[in-house]
């Protein structure tokens, strides 16, 4: 198979980074595109990952910038695909699915968002997308006769014990005991009116926090002076590792609130979207493995911290409800690979048995 990927954010890196190697490895042919977003760049390539960059710009926020990116992506894109000629275009992209309809290449979208959350994006790409490639607990509304449902989550692919061992050496370098907080911008257009962390709230959750361990801040916006000397530094490439040994986790990210649940670290979000969405809610209802406080209980917040840092036994109680976790779920990065490796056939197979994919475990 000849696979076209494109990766337009960090999270894409880690979700499709395993499943490239793999097909790699396999003796499929792979093309990495990627757009300029954050640290995107620095992590393919501290990973070695070949790619190509199709907008080196930084997106503008208004809708004529989104406007201008979407047709950047597009003829960059376009000009790969008359080159490349893949079988199958992959990623969480919607110029990808309208592309596929146009070059007549299958299109898969990974999602791990429902519907709901991210009404515009659906509207752009799913009428238009082959596959939509998501969890079981994530709703795809009108769109579910497309969806490739399947039992575990995105984070799977690289947060699965087959996939990731914690780094020792960063391990070793880092305070016995800390705490990792996430503050995000909250500015992608699902996020419109969203709130999460303030600078405020940041503020007491230090003084709570830091008689019990050092108190570490990853941040996609800028942060006062004051909190400079919390701020994480460390190779982007080794969050993971950090965030698996943290006593605690605190953020208003989805992103790292699933991470954290599935590395085994106490976590809590803290944004506007409490209930909102599937995957965290099973991780949270099914398995206890997080927290969500809405932003009119910041004196919850408090409480709830308080009381996780008085159980002396939080962590062993975390990774035993993560054992539960990982033995319902299946190997989600060796599932992708299948599927992907072995389409239109794995497609046939998944419909006509979906207890096929538990060989994945």
């Amino acid at each position: 198979m000849k696979c076209l990927f494109f990766l337009g954010h960090p999270a894409h890196f880690h979700l499709f980074k395993n499943i490239i190697k793999k097909l790699e490895e396999n003796g499929n042919e792979t093309l990495v595109l990627i757009k300029s977003k954050d640290i995107l760049e620095e992590l393919c390539l501290n990973e070695g990952i070949k790619f190509k960059n199709v907008y080196k710009k930084q997106r503008g926020k208004s809708t004529l910038g989104i406007l201008i990116s979407f047709l950047y992506k597009y003829i960059g894109i376009s000009k790969n695909i008359r080159r490349f000629r893949p079988d199958i275009l992959i990623g969480s992209e919607p110029t990808l699915p309208h592309l596929g309809k146009l070059f007549r290449i299958p299109s898969f979208v990974f999602s791990e968002d429902d519907t709901h959350i991210i009404p515009q994006f659906a509207k752009i790409a799913y009428p238009f997308v082959t596959e939509i490639i998501s969890p079981i607990s994530c709703d795809t509304g009108k769109w579910d006769f497309k969806k490739t449902a399947y039992d575990g989550f995105h984070k799977l692919t690289y947060l699965h014990p087959s996939q990731f061992q914690p780094n020792q050496n960063v391990i070793d370098s880092l305070p016995k005991d800390y705490f990792i907080i996430r503050t995000t911008n909250l500015s992608a257009y699902h996020d419109t009116n969203k709130k999460g962390i303030s600078e405020d709230i940041l503020e007491k959750l230090i003084t709570i926090l830091q008689p019990h361990g050092a108190v570490y801040i990853t941040s996609e916006k800028a942060v006062s002076n004051k909190f400079h000397k919390h701020l994480l530094k460390t190779n982007p490439n080794d969050i993971h590792t950090v965030l698996s040994n943290a006593k605690i986790y605190i953020g208003d990210s989805q992103s790292m609130a699933v991470e954290s649940a599935l590395l085994g670290t106490p976590g809590i979000r803290f944004n506007d979207f409490t209930n909102e969405i599937g995957v965290l809610n099973e991780l949270e209802e099914k398995y206890g493995l997080t927290k969500s406080i809405a932003i009119m209980d910041e004196e919850k917040l408090y409480k709830v911290v308080k009381e996780m840092l008085e159980m002396e036994d939080l962590k062993i109680r975390q990774h035993e409800k993560l054992k539960t976790l990982l033995q319902d779920k299946i190997n989600v990065c060796d599932f992708f690979v299948w599927y992907i490796k072995s389409y239109p056939e794995s497609k046939k197979i998944h419909s006509e048995q979906p207890q096929f994919q538990y060989t994945f475990q």
